[in-house]
């Protein structure tokens, strides 16, 4: 966590200098990952078992997604799709795969405390924005769903050790994937 001090002084509190800074400077050095595909039918209602088994009706849901246009495609599909369940979806923030810090984007996908986020992006824009979220918010990956595209191993080595840990998500066919460590484990329920 951050205080403030006067002026736009800030210091952090003990731990936080452990954290990865959100800002990945050899995105460069790595083979870009695939664009994400179309969602699948059976990747949507995976992630809508997936949420109500861990949450009761009536859990507020913020949702994040890239800008491309699959990645937006997928997060409007699940929105229409948790609020005929009755969840309530607080937020629906998008972000570029390139920015100069993601924090305001950070800040509203968690304004309100929502109880669960779901993620619809690409593997660079998401792995920045996520170092973001564990700098600069109470986000958790443990609390996180995601679509097909962020089960890559890329994504948790470009987000850093322990970043990622406990993303869950559904596989296009409709199974689920977790990330463990660095680790995408397939089948993960």
């Amino acid at each position: 966590m951050q205080r403030k001090l006067s002026g736009n002084h800030a210091f952090r509190s003990r731990g936080e200098a452990d954290r990865p800074s959100p800002r990945l400077r050899n995105l460069g050095l790595f083979p870009p990952p695939p664009a994400p595909l179309p969602h699948t039918e059976a990747e949507l209602e995976r992630l809508l078992v997936m949420l109500q088994q861990q949450h009761q009706s009536g859990t507020t849901v913020s949702i994040g997604h890239s800008r491309d246009f699959h990645s937006a495609a997928a997060a409007n599909a699940f929105s229409s799709a948790c609020r005929e369940l009755g969840y309530r979806v607080s937020a629906v923030v998008d972000w570029p795969e390139d920015a100069a810090s993601w924090l305001r984007q950070a800040q509203r996908l968690t304004a309100g405390a929502p109880d669960a986020w779901v993620i619809a992006a690409a593997v660079p824009g998401f792995a920045q924005l996520s170092r973001r979220l564990v700098h600069s918010t109470r986000w958790t990956a443990r609390r996180t769903f995601a679509f097909a595209s962020l089960a890559d191993p890329m994504c948790a080595a470009l987000a850093g050790p322990e970043v990622l840990d406990g993303l869950r998500g559904a596989t296009s066919a409709g199974g689920s994937w977790a990330i463990s460590g660095n680790e995408v484990v397939r089948d993960a329920d």
